[in-house]
């Protein structure tokens, strides 16, 4: 095993190699000059070091020497041979196994994330290399098969089951912080980061996102909106392939552990949009954004979904036509806890739609919303009513009443004798006041209307009700054995 593993770290010449195996014959309380191995005394620690941590130079300079040993030209080299080191990765599946090894190995990581903290100078490309390769090995993996396992149907998340975490945390936590401060670090040049933090790094790092540990997609979360605003030349491809996640997300998989993660980034980066809008943001919206509606676990990232679609209606309130019909279009028919978050939404978003768009929209919202107003849920039914609560939907309806009453009072009507919950019923009979406030005359013509239709209808079920008891005498007229047809006529 101990071959496989130093066969990984190159050796610079072989005068490297000797100085190498005459450095291992020196006394364990001796050191060599400049080698800065006095450092570690502990017999045990340089059994470790010697084993994980081969004593070849890499980079030019022996690596566990710190950082505060060595001149400022040699600190980059240094921080060098430290990545190429951290590139070993560990099995954390059995705890007792390289104990030391591990411990060696995040004790040289926190030195790096250390030196990334202080703001060096300038990162060489070189350096910026070995950077990238060593987040890419330590954290690029594929998760378990119990991460996607199929337990659930029809992708609800069972709240039930505990997340998966891995094992190797303690060394993922460190290498996310480094990442997370050698992108931000002014160090760092976007010009020559660009070519390794590159299409395919940021692919992986959004594939990251489906990890089952919260704590490991905060880290994502931190890292990708700063990709996001440094790199400018990688945002078209951020914004694509988070888009391809929801659709994967919702035509096919509706599993997937970060989405709520995702749309809380896109909540940040909608806001930096200039306007006027870009057709590709408006597109976003409306084959990325609003077919999120649609999955089941629509709970447990509705916040955040909700965030991002105000933000495109507060940049460009005609949007909120186009949101609209698309919340009608995936509005839930069996799932009433859904149904409650739709209003709540639809709530925010008529708070701030102009008069004109709702004027567009307002004929098919309000006979959804006389749906939900008779729905036998009583949540469902207290919050469609308590919307007439709202001052600014209030105005709506009272500017369009002439059109809007006419389909509701019917609704109102058919709760205030029927429904079985009080507290409906309360709030039925508050809304049917307020609406006699506003207009007592045009209430009466919709009362009228509706007693009206309920007489055509009592008519149609008296008549279809006739016809069946027309039927059901003629067939115990006619003899059952003769199998002949019975003609009724009407």
């Amino acid at each position: 095993m101990w071959k496989q593993i130093l066969s990984k770290f190159p050796r610079k010449s072989h005068k490297s190699d000797r100085d190498s195996s005459r450095n291992h014959n020196l006394d364990p309380n001796e050191s060599s000059p400049g080698s800065g191995r006095a450092n570690f005394a502990n017999p045990a620690v340089k059994r470790a070091s010697a084993a994980v941590f081969p004593a070849c130079v890499i980079a030019g300079i022996e690596p566990l020497l710190a950082f505060k040993d060595v001149t400022n030209s040699e600190k980059m080299n240094l921080f060098i041979s430290k990545l190429s080191l951290c590139c070993v990765v560990f099995d954390f599946t059995d705890p007792i196994k390289n104990i030391q090894e591990k411990e060696l190995k995040r004790a040289t990581l926190l030195e790096l994330l250390d030196f990334v903290s202080q703001n060096p100078s300038k990162f060489s490309e070189p350096a910026v290399l070995a950077s990238c390769k060593m987040c890419s090995i330590n954290l690029f993996r594929v998760f378990p098969p119990n991460y996607r396992s199929s337990n659930t149907s029809s992708g609800e998340y069972d709240n039930d089951d505990e997340p998966t975490f891995d094992p190797a945390w303690s060394h993922l936590q460190i290498v996310y912080d480094f990442l997370l401060k050698f992108v931000t670090s002014s160090s760092l040049e976007a010009k020559v980061a660009k070519k390794y933090i590159d299409n395919s790094f940021i692919l992986k790092i959004i594939d990251l996102f489906d990890s089952e540990d919260p704590r490991e997609r905060d880290c994502l979360k931190a890292i990708l909106h700063r990709i996001y605003g440094k790199f400018m030349i990688h945002r078209p491809f951020i914004r694509n392939t988070v888009s391809n996640v929801f659709h994967r997300f919702v035509f096919e998989t509706e599993k997937h552990n970060g989405i709520a993660e995702l749309l809380e980034i896109f909540g940040s980066v909608i806001t930096g949009f200039a306007l006027p809008l870009k057709d590709e943001h408006r597109i976003f919206l409306w084959k990325a954004l609003i077919p999120l509606h649609k999955p089941k676990s629509l709970g447990i990232y509705f916040q955040q979904l909700s965030y991002c679609v105000t933000q495109f209606i507060e940049k460009e309130p005609k949007l909120a036509t186009t949101v609209v019909k698309g919340i009608l279009k995936y509005w839930p028919i069996t799932n009433s806890q859904k149904e409650v978050m739709f209003l709540g939404e639809l709530e925010e978003i008529l708070e701030v739609i102009n008069m004109a768009e709702f004027q567009e929209v307002m004929v098919p919202l309000f006979w959804r919303l006389s749906k939900c107003i008779n729905s036998y849920h009583f949540q469902v039914a207290e919050r469609a009513l308590f919307l007439w609560n709202n001052d600014q939907f209030m105005k709506l309806v009272a500017h369009n009443r002439q059109d809007i009453l006419p389909i509701v009072f019917p609704a109102l009507e058919v709760n205030a004798q029927n429904h079985w919950n009080q507290a409906v019923l309360n709030l039925t009979v508050n809304v049917k006041k307020t609406l006699v406030e506003m207009d007592d005359a045009l209430v009466s013509a919709c009362i009228s209307n509706y007693q009206k239709e309920q007489k055509t209808i009592n008519m149609a079920v008296e008549k279809r009700k006739e016809v069946w008891e027309r039927l059901e005498n003629a067939a115990t007229v006619e003899s059952i054995a003769r199998n002949t047809a019975i003609l009724v006529t009407h």
